[in-house]
């Protein structure tokens, strides 16, 4: 079968509206149908998921640390985060295009967590108390309409409209293992969004341009969940200053981990200082003996991101509607491995925490009065 065939045979078998959304939303099938070649003829195995090369755990000196609160070093960034924060030159990139199936299967950013505020509503409060922020808003075609409804319903939380450019992310075909197209028995689960590592082609279809014509300059990328990482003067001082005494491209932050924590960490790939997921080490790596994993908060210097990056496909094996299902997945964080890259390690506990997920509604409940506090202390500072 050749390549036009195969991708022929998959967009025929799919409705007018399905195919509606792969075309409006950056689907490339010259792409899918090497990635389905590859799936069907079963060569393709999960372990082509690890990296190539020597890896090895960082240096002591590969992680930063922040400096002490109060010290003469905290201040200076502090006043170089808040220059760049008062001219504009910052936003805040939120990816906001998870369906929360652990919350009933709602848009995540429209979740209430504090009182008439929403996860989004927090975002747009952090970014509204800079005046010259915009948000880049990182939407799935299953959350951009509601999103776009809910923030409206609320009058945007009190930001300007025209500081938020919201834009959507990839989508793509749900497989069967051997390679035919999802048909589960909800509405809607042939399709998905192919991961957050499609930010930077998503971006390129007008976002990042309309930001940069803006005079904006670095963007501080989170998790539409993780409230706590917000646009700290200190964070943003430190990459600008990275950025502009040493060409940093991407700042990292990791925290401490703990007992079941999972996701990307720093380790060096044949020298080379990035971020590597767990699941891409060499089975013989123990992982347990890096200390620190990373946050999916990243800090870009927004020309970097002007370029073209060839990420890794991995080929992610899923459950949905009690079925296998593969799916050809993307990760941000491997663009530390084309970018000049720092980490810094930041706090996961007390008011200085950075690092806060909530995934369930457990979480919600059992968290929600320490994000009052720390939010209400932030704000009064």
């Amino acid at each position: 079968m050749t390549r036009g065939c195969m991708v022929s045979s998959v967009m025929e078998s799919l409705r007018d509206e399905e195919r509606a959304l792969l075309q409006a939303h950056g689907f490339d099938e010259a792409m899918f149908a090497r990635l389905r070649a590859r799936l069907r003829s079963g060569a393709w195995q999960e372990s082509d998921n690890q990296v190539r090369g020597q890896v090895e755990r960082p240096a002591p000196d590969d992680v930063e640390v922040l400096p002490a609160p109060g010290s003469v070093r905290e201040r200076e960034l502090h006043e170089r985060g808040m220059a760049a924060l008062r001219a504009g030159e910052v936003g805040a990139l939120v990816l906001n295009g998870g369906m929360a199936t652990r919350f009933g299967g709602v848009v995540k950013g429209c979740v209430e967590v504090l009182e008439g505020c929403s996860f989004l509503g927090m975002k747009m409060g952090d970014a509204r108390a800079w005046g010259r922020c915009p948000v880049l808003l990182m939407n799935s075609f299953a959350t951009d309409m509601p999103t776009r409804a809910h923030l409206e319903a609320h009058d945007y939380f009190g930001m300007d409209p025209e500081q938020v450019l919201p834009f959507t992310q990839n989508v793509s075909v749900r497989l069967t293992p051997e390679g035919e197209v999802f048909r589960g028995r909800a509405a809607g689960s042939t399709l998905y969004a192919p991961g957050h590592g499609d930010v930077v082609e998503a971006l390129g279809r007008g976002a990042l341009q309309a930001f940069r014509a803006r005079g904006g300059r670095y963007l501080l990328m989170s998790n539409v969940d993780n409230v706590l990482a917000d646009l700290d003067p200190v964070i943003v001082g430190a990459h600008v200053e990275a950025a502009e005494e040493r060409g940093v491209e991407m700042s990292v932050e990791v925290v401490q981990k703990l007992a079941g924590d999972q996701g990307g960490m720093p380790a060096r790939v044949d020298g080379a200082l990035q971020i590597l997921e767990a699941f891409r080490f060499p089975k013989r790596f123990d992982v347990s003996t890096i200390p620190v994993f990373n946050t999916n908060s990243f800090m870009f210097s927004a020309a970097a991101l002007e370029r073209g990056f060839e990420l890794t496909w991995f080929m992610v094996h899923k459950r949905v509607d009690g079925a296998s299902v593969v799916q050809f997945e993307r990760l941000a964080g491997e663009l530390s491995a084309y970018l000049k890259t720092r980490f810094v390690e930041v706090p996961r506990s007390g008011v200085r925490s950075r690092f806060l997920p909530i995934k369930r509604r457990e979480d919600l409940r059992e968290h929600r009065a320490f994000l009052a506090d720390v939010l209400a202390e932030r704000a009064a500072e």
